[in-house]
């Protein structure tokens, strides 16, 4: 496993790290992919570290806060200091609406260091925040609060776009943030976000990094997915572009579908200097190991970096709805 900086924060991460949405498993009116177990997710979340992932990704929101509950028990005590913890605040619950004032995300940081047992976050990233969020100085205040304290190391913003990442870089001074990154999805280079991340020195993580599970070319249009599974909640038209586009990229760069497909998708999103880490959604100690190879392999080679990009000049991968 190979390792950059977080920007300008002093953390050092993985550039293969574990998000952790999956882990957090069903909860009522929000799906992820379906039901879970926790011995498996806890082999998965150690299996990871074994494999030199020392990344997690995570939030308050993700099972109404299991997720942090999980990485709080696989990594409490000794291997704390083996791991960095990012996780959101904002959102409690996706039941209920958001808050971002200054005391809700205050209240929302004690309560992920009490799920996550231990005494800091040490990446505490706005989840999805508003743009008239981030105006005026007493959330920043309060971020500033939490890190002189102790209890949070660095700050960033999970963005729902790109574009919302770009005005946080910008206009409110994230020194990370985090958007969608993958083969059929590379808002982040055609917009400049990356480029202005570079030119900052800040630091980015790239989600979705295999399209949820999509890029590994194994999925077919016989697939059928589990009862929870949020891919049930895609148009069939959706699926179907996800399926060919991934079946021609994977093409395009002389990938495999299966192991070699998913580790050519990470690959992709690691040729770009500006990224820290790319989080794929982890549910097993295998996917764990799988992911991690991606690392070893190095990023893929300019001319196939080149191929992906020239596709998506020609072609939409998001189905608008009708």
């Amino acid at each position: 496993m190979k390792y950059r900086p977080l920007g300008r924060t002093g953390l050092g991460v993985s550039e293969i790290g574990f998000g952790g949405w999956g882990i957090g498993g069903r909860t009522v009116g929000h799906t992820s992919y379906g039901e879970t177990d926790d011995t498996t997710s806890l082999a998965a979340l150690r299996g990871a570290l074994d494999c030199g992932i020392t990344f997690f990704d995570t939030s308050s929101a993700y099972g109404d806060g299991h997720s942090e509950a999980l990485i709080g028990r696989a990594f409490s005590g000794a291997l704390r200091d083996k791991v960095v913890i990012a996780t959101k605040a904002g959102y409690e619950s996706w039941g209920r609406p958001p808050d971002f004032s200054p005391a809700a995300i205050v209240a929302s940081a004690e309560k992920s260091l009490s799920r996550l047992r231990s005494d800091r976050v040490d990446l505490l990233q706005l989840h999805n925040p508003p743009a008239e969020a981030l105006r005026g100085g007493d959330l920043r205040a309060a971020l500033d609060r939490l890190q002189a304290a102790g209890k949070i190391r660095a700050w960033g913003v999970s963005a729902k776009s790109p574009l919302e990442a770009f005005e946080a870089l910008v206009e409110f001074e994230a020194p990370v943030v985090q958007a969608n990154f993958n083969m059929m999805d590379v808002r982040v280079v055609d917009s400049g976000l990356l480029e202005e991340v570079e030119r900052r020195g800040a630091g980015f993580i790239g989600r979705t990094p295999l399209c949820f599970g999509f890029l590994s070319g194994t999925i077919g249009r016989d697939t059928t997915f589990p009862a929870g599974d949020h891919r049930l909640g895609w148009s069939r038209a959706q699926l179907d572009n996800w399926i060919d586009g991934a079946r021609d990229l994977l093409s395009a760069v002389g990938a495999r579908p299966g192991q070699e497909g998913a580790e050519s998708a990470l690959r992709f999103c690691l040729a770009f200097p500006g990224v820290s880490s790319v989080i794929p959604g982890i549910l097993t100690a295998s996917e764990a190991a799988a992911n991690a190879a991606a690392s070893r392999s190095g990023p893929l080679p300019a001319e196939a970096v080149a191929a992906v990009l020239a596709i998506n000049r020609s072609r939409q991968f998001f189905v608008r709805p009708s």
